[in-house]
């Protein structure tokens, strides 16, 4: 028997379709062991050791990969053709071999692509492991375990409120950061365009000033309104005749297949998906052997690929689309070893696969996989100048026309924040036309600062720069994201207040780990490695000997002296100049006291140097000067009954109101749903007066609260809870309604609001079951009416989005252990057992038949 081990048991299933009988496919669902997370994992001092502990969940998958293995003649290590595929294959390697279970005979086989005849002519080609790559993924694991274990207990101890540091993770939060922070010094300037709508011919065109008093017109050269009036009349008042009509003929070439990186960085344009999601659903559709694999930074494609696709080409298109020769595309990847074949579908004739998120995934493998071998596109773009009679003044028109389609008949592809200005269509037009001049407008603008990242700009951003690798983009990104140093607005990544104080101090104190350049020679480093050009154990000794002191150093740092020096790095930021000429480290409460950089429990913000006596403090997140600072606390009123002061504050988990001081203080959160968003001192009495008792239950007699809870307003009677919709529902709902509520909630679950869902995200992608957010006995977490998936402790039930909630459900559900089967198993057994001990009394009555008995029992087994 010959034993072959994969990832997953989706791969498994599939290939063991392919294979003969005398073959058993095992899944070790991923990882069977890591670096545990404690100290002494690696030990630099003694070559840099590392210590495996194996995955307590994968115990018993283990013992049944082991179980096979002492009854097999050979070992086939399948797992996926890259490093992380090589690393799996040597942890089983090793772990059998510990179980004194490693078949004599061991091979390694690698297909790019899960179909019948790829796996066939792998098994007929294996070799052994690859020592070289096995050795990269150590050196990459023990690095980011030491840059984690080392870095993170730092930030820790020093930084208030920090969670984590990575090699990669950092720098590309540098990248989040540093783009909030241009686009907050940006100072936008005024100008205006001026531009006419012309018609020819009964279609009509746009074509702006670009010379105005003999002058060329740059983007800022009119900044002020007076001149584009007067340009404007100018235009207005003059007859522009066509000077010269300029046409270039233009050719576009296909783009590449799909890589990993341009695979995320393109599902994310045009699919709007996460490049965890997209990784996600892309490993689906390799393990159902719809494309080839899905890590990769090639981008030639198989020669029999190439074939298929233009016979697709030419079966869809006439014969012009199909180019006369194949086209060939060279990888930009330094490591050849990783630059696999391009992601393709592994049939060209086949254009659909899956449903929902899989089918548009696929659609988008397939178009740019047969793109990639059809005809060029041609162009015509023509540029026309029109002059006035003075000749001082021109108006320029420009468009482009499509020739001849080629590949853009069937994609084209997405692009980042620009604007294609010269796509529209023209008119014909010749020299000496004076098309009829319908309107002139003078526009005012401001200019724009760089746009945020998006999930595909960073991606393309972090490939640029060489920092990390695409196949580890997806993680690099979520860890940002779960650890709160970013969040997501329309598909935009915003800097948090966490995300750029450790920024800032890593900046400070750890520059060389965070630049880009480091960063990138060190991937290089890496690359070697794998290319068997350098030694593994050498690469992190050159970096442990500076990384170790530098760390012990900032450790022996007090942790004011750590904000005093975060206070002067980040002047620039917090405290910038003001228009007036002013102190802007003035208190604007006290007016005599100095601002700075202060350290708390849950994070840095600003204070000022009167503290006790001057309680103002802001965010640290918030520039000073900035409109819609926080100014500190704000007196809203005197309470009607008591006299004190009504504060509204701001606090770690948002903005509060207060009454009193100290342990009597009463407090109350601000609710978001606010008439009007507005916070009176009318609705401050009222929040700050709950609970608020309905009355006592007219068949219990015990009374009904109403009152805001963690999730929103609620009901409480006797340990029963149900949901209310609004806050001004506390204060309006009756007995009659309340009683309803209650019971409506009890209805649905014994346990009232704990059967209630927290939220409705809508209907899973995939599988089309309604996902609710619940309350649990342990926190929420979502369901999709058959598996349930706890919330991280990172992501609140108000900022799940479905696509999150959706990936947590598919997560659970791909972990979780195979269902067992009915227990009629043990019924059976103990009718086998009472037929067996009526075999042996009756054996008892005749010896002799008792002695052919196991003769027969063993000939039977065999057979």
């Amino acid at each position: 028997m010959q034993l072959v081990i994969v990832e997953s048991p989706a791969k498994a299933k599939t290939i063991e379709k392919y294979l003969g009988g005398d073959f058993h496919v095992l899944a070790s669902y991923g990882h069977i062991r890591d670096l545990p997370p404690k100290d002494g994992s690696v030990d630099p001092d003694n070559g840099f050791a590392m210590s495996w502990e194996n995955y307590g969940d994968k115990g018993k998958q283990l013992k049944a990969i082991a179980d096979e293995a002492k009854k097999a003649d050979r070992l086939i290590l399948a797992t996926d053709p890259d490093r992380e595929g090589e690393a799996i294959s040597w942890h089983v390697q090793e772990v059998l071999r510990a179980k004194k279970a490693l078949p004599q005979k061991v091979d390694r086989v690698t297909f790019n692509a899960i179909t019948k005849a790829a796996v066939t002519e792998a098994m007929a080609q294996p070799r052994a492991l690859d020592e070289d790559l096995i050795d990269a993924y150590r050196a990459r694991r023990a690095l980011d375990y030491l840059v984690g274990f080392t870095l993170s207990p730092v930030l820790w101890r020093k930084l208030p409120g920090a969670k984590s540091a990575g090699r990669v993770q950092s720098v590309a939060l540098r990248l989040v950061v540093e783009r909030e922070r241009e686009i907050e010094s940006f100072a936008p300037q005024e100008y205006w365009s001026v531009a006419a709508e012309m018609e020819q011919g009964g279609q009509s065109f746009t074509a702006r000033l670009v010379r105005w008093k003999g002058e060329k017109i740059d983007r800022l050269t009119i900044g002020r309104e007076g001149d584009a009036i007067a340009a404007k009349a100018d235009v207005e008042a003059g007859r522009f005749t066509i000077d010269k009509v300029e046409t270039k003929p233009l050719t576009r070439n296909p783009p590449p297949p799909f890589t990993t990186s341009t695979l995320q960085q393109e599902a994310a344009r045009k699919l709007g998906f996460s490049a965890s999601h997209t990784m996600r659903i892309a490993q689906q559709l390799y393990e159902d052997g719809a494309i080839t694999y899905m890590r990769t930074d090639g981008v030639q494609m198989d020669g029999s690929a190439i074939s298929a696709a233009r016979k697709a080409i030419a079966d869809r298109y006439d014969g012009g689309y199909l180019p006369e020769k194949p086209r060939q595309y060279q990888t930009k990847a330094k490591n050849a070893q990783e630059a696999h074949e391009a992601i393709r579908p592994t049939e060209f004739s086949r254009d659909k696969a899956g449903s929902g998120d899989h089918a548009r995934l696929y659609d988008l493998i397939f178009k740019r996989a047969l793109a990639s071998q059809m005809a060029s596109a041609r162009l015509e773009r023509t540029t026309i100048d029109m002059v006035d009679g003075s000749g001082s003044h021109t108006l320029r028109a420009t468009g482009q026309v499509v020739i001849f389609p080629g590949f853009l008949a069937l994609y084209e592809e997405g692009r980042d924040d620009s604007d294609d200005d010269d796509s529209k269509l023209l008119p014909r037009l010749a020299e000496g036309d004076a098309p009829a001049k319908k309107q002139v407008s003078a526009e005012q603008h401001f200019t724009q600062p760089p746009p945020r990242y998006s999930e595909a700009s960073l991606v393309k951003r972090l490939e640029e720069l060489g920092i990390g690798r695409p196949s580890t983009y997806a993680s690099t990104l979520q860890v940002l994201k779960d650890r709160d140093y970013v969040r997501v607005e329309k598909n935009r990544f915003f800097a948090e207040e966490s995300g750029r104080l450790v920024t800032a101090f890593l900046e400070r104190f750890f520059e060389r780990y965070v630049s880009y350049d480091f960063t990138a020679g060190l991937e290089d480093e890496l690359d070697d490695i794998s290319g068997g050009r350098a030694q593994w154990q050498q690469v992190l000794e050159a970096f442990w000997r500076d990384f170790k002191p530098k760390t012990a150093e900032v450790m022996e740092q007090k942790p004011s002296d750590i904000t005093a020096e975060l206070d002067k790095f980040l002047e620039p930021m917090l405290f910038p100049p003001k228009a007036d000429g002013s102190n802007p480290r003035a208190c604007p409460m006290c007016g005599d006291g100095q601002l700075s950089l202060r350290g708390g429990r849950f994070g840095a913000f600003i204070a000022c140097s009167n503290y006790p006596e001057c309680k103002y403090t802001r965010k640290f997140g918030q520039p000073g000067g900035k409109e819609g600072e926080d100014t500190g606390p704000e007196v809203l009123g005197q309470h009607p009954e008591t006299g004190q002061d009504i504060v509204r504050k701001s606090g770690r988990f948002g903005p509060y109101i207060e009454m009193g001081e100290g342990k009597e203080a009463k407090r109350g959160s601000i609710p978001k749903d606010l008439p009007d968003g507005e916070l009176t001192l009318d609705w401050a009495v009222k929040l700050l007066s709950l609970p608020r008792e309905v009355g006592l239950h007219p068949e219990t007699g015990k009374p009904i609260v109403a009152n805001i809870g963690r999730f929103g307003p609620y009901l409480l009677h006797d340990g029963k809870y149900g949901r209310l919709s609004n806050t001004a529902e506390i204060f309006e709902v009756g007995m009659n309604s309340a009683v309803v509520k209650l019971a409506e909630a009890a209805s649905r679950g014994g346990r009232g609001a704990a059967r209630e869902p927290l939220k409705l995200l809508g209907a899973h992608p995939r599988t089309e079951a309604e996902i609710k957010v619940m309350e649990g006995r342990y926190g929420p977490y979502v369901t999709d009416g058959t598996t349930n998936a706890t919330l991280p402790k990172t992501v609140t039930p108000d900022a799940l989005t479905l696509e999150e909630a959706a990936q947590l459900i598919d997560t659970k559900a791909a972990s979780a252990p195979p269902k067992k089967g009915k227990k009629k198993a043990p019924a059976k057994k103990a009718a086998g057992a009472k037929k067996d001990a009526s075999a042996k009394k009756e054996a008892g009555a005749k010896k002799p038949a008792a002695k052919k008995a196991p003769a027969k029992t063993k000939a039977a087994s065999a057979g």
